[in-house]
């Protein structure tokens, strides 16, 4: 074996890469992305968060699928679909000699079974299926019926995100959450994963679709963005997707020795508030706490412009977007506080929670700069305390915070998926807030229940404004996609729905 032969191999044996023998001397059959994400589950039943979400959506696949680069829906493993006159019946017609990655049949069974599973489990994202759907009926091994509670207009939106993928009732336990390694429907199947460090993605054989165009992708975990950093400086990796600092990103755009492409996101920030967590269930408190918050100085001083200014929760670019909530006002927080009695001697004496790692290295700093925003009124105290993914998300549910930093990543392109969750009584409790209002209710169910985009819209109006003076949420700002990849890196996607496309990615 030749110098350069014997290094490549080297190389790829270090990272777990090998798949044969011929793989491993040719540099074309790897891709290493490196990211400082980390993974909490790849159960569909259970991921919520973008990483484990992203996982998912290159190792399966749904009914229905985005096309590449797009909003717009086309079949997936379904080959066709109708729907009922009255929008309550759904009927699938799969196509024949699916397989998951183990060779075990992809059939109408295998949906009813992962379906009836999500919303029997009740994990964070099963309010998605649980709210709307009522039964799950079996016609044949290719075809089905999704009977729903009400007639929902975004719902076969739903059916392209990750909890509606089917799972292999074979493997997957009808009563409990698999931590095992996932049986794919997708391009890519898990060979190996290291948790907390890495996992090795190859070729499903039984992908009825497209084969990946690069045979293996290594998804490697990187402690912050520093670590992310001098890996990518030190060409350890070939992509670095999420998340660099700005400033780093910054440098990286002017090095010719990488590409560095930004392209827009519907992807939020914003602090939630326990609405039953005092002193957060003063409306007054809350009211006060948004106008405190100075977001141009976040965009400015811990983003470097590279983010923007967000006054709503349905991101900017999206139908029934409405500026509504308080802008910066220090005066107006400051008059509101000393009407609840609050004085220098005797300030609120608040807790802002963040986790360190999950969001990126600019997390700590974005506390900070809310902190000492807060505190800039003279009659705030704030007190700043953090915990890793898995604690904060168990916090959250179990309402032990009163108000914490969260992001919120499209599971379905439609403003219902930015309204819904936080806002529906129904669903608010997965997002911490535990924030309920019938009349909010029943404007967003009646939203759901119709088809004009216009008329929802009017809807999603009103509901923003009663957002506004409720104050469940302070939206904070709305990011960017960002991705830095070698030069002989191609078929990188920036995609509207912000999925990351392992499977189109190829080196040249």
């Amino acid at each position: 074996m030749c110098r350069y032969f014997k290094f490549i191999f080297m190389y790829v044996l270090a990272f777990g890469l090998i798949a044969s023998s011929a793989f491993a001397i040719n540099p074309k059959n790897y891709i290493i992305i490196g990211t400082t994400d980390k993974i909490s589950s790849l159960d569909p039943a259970k991921a919520y968060d973008y990483l484990s979400d992203n996982i998912l959506q290159n190792i399966m696949e749904g009914l229905v699928k985005y096309v590449p680069g797009t909003t717009r829906i086309v079949p997936g493993l379904a080959k066709k679909w109708k729907i009922s006159k009255d929008g309550l019946v759904y009927t699938f017609y799969l196509k024949k000699g699916l397989k998951f990655s183990n060779g075990d049949p992809i059939n109408a069974q295998a949906f009813k079974f992962s379906i009836d599973r999500v919303i029997r489990l009740k994990q964070d994202p099963s309010f998605l299926l649980s709210d709307v759907v009522k039964k799950v009926e079996v016609v044949n091994d290719t075809e089905f019926k999704i009977y729903l509670k009400y007639p929902f207009a975004p719902f076969i939106n739903i059916l392209a995100f990750t909890v509606s993928y089917p799972v292999d009732p074979k493997v997957y336990p009808k009563n409990n959450v698999y931590n095992g390694i996932p049986v794919a429907s997708g391009p890519y199947m898990v060979k190996k994963w290291v948790r907390g460090q890495q996992i090795e993605l190859v070729r499903n054989p039984y992908y009825h679709g497209k084969k990946a165009k690069t045979p293996i992708i290594l998804v490697k975990l990187y402690r912050n963005a520093n670590t992310l950093y001098i890996a990518l400086l030190n060409g350890e990796i070939d992509v670095a997707y999420r998340t660099l600092l700005p400033q780093q990103f910054a440098k990286i755009q002017k090095n010719k020795k990488f590409v560095a492409l930004v392209g827009p996101s519907p992807f939020i920030r914003e602090i939630v508030f326990n609405v039953k967590y005092k002193p957060f269930d003063n409306r007054l408190i809350r009211r006060a706490i948004a106008y405190a918050v100075d977001r141009k100085q976040i965009v400015k001083d811990v983003f470097n412009n590279q983010v923007s200014p967000l006054y709503t929760l349905i991101p900017k670019g999206m139908w029934g977007h409405k500026s509504t909530m308080p802008h910066h006002n220090l005066k107006k927080a400051i008059r509101i506080l000393k009407k609840l009695g609050y004085t220098k001697d005797k300030p609120l004496k608040i807790t802002l929670w963040y986790s360190p790692s999950h969001y990126g290295s600019t997390e700590a700093a974005l506390a900070l700069t809310i902190k000492n925003q807060l505190e800039k009124t003279g009659l705030i105290k704030c007190q700043l305390k953090s915990a890793e993914w898995a604690t904060y998300v168990d916090y959250w549910n179990k309402g032990i915070m009163g108000m914490f930093l969260l992001g919120w990543y499209p599971d379905y392109f439609d403003p219902d998926d930015y309204m819904w969750p936080f806002l529906a009584s129904s669903a608010s409790n997965g997002m911490g807030s535990f924030y309920s209002n019938k009349k909010v209710d029943k404007l967003l169910l009646k939203a759901r229940k119709i088809v004009s985009k216009r008329k929802r819209a009017k809807i999603y109006y009103k509901v923003q404004k009663i957002m506004a003076k409720d104050v469940p949420y302070v939206p904070l700002f709305q990011g960017k996609q960002r991705v830095v990849a070698k030069p002989n890196i191609k078929g990188l996607l920036l995609d509207p729905v912000q999925i990351f496309r392992y499977y189109l990615l190829y080196k040249e």
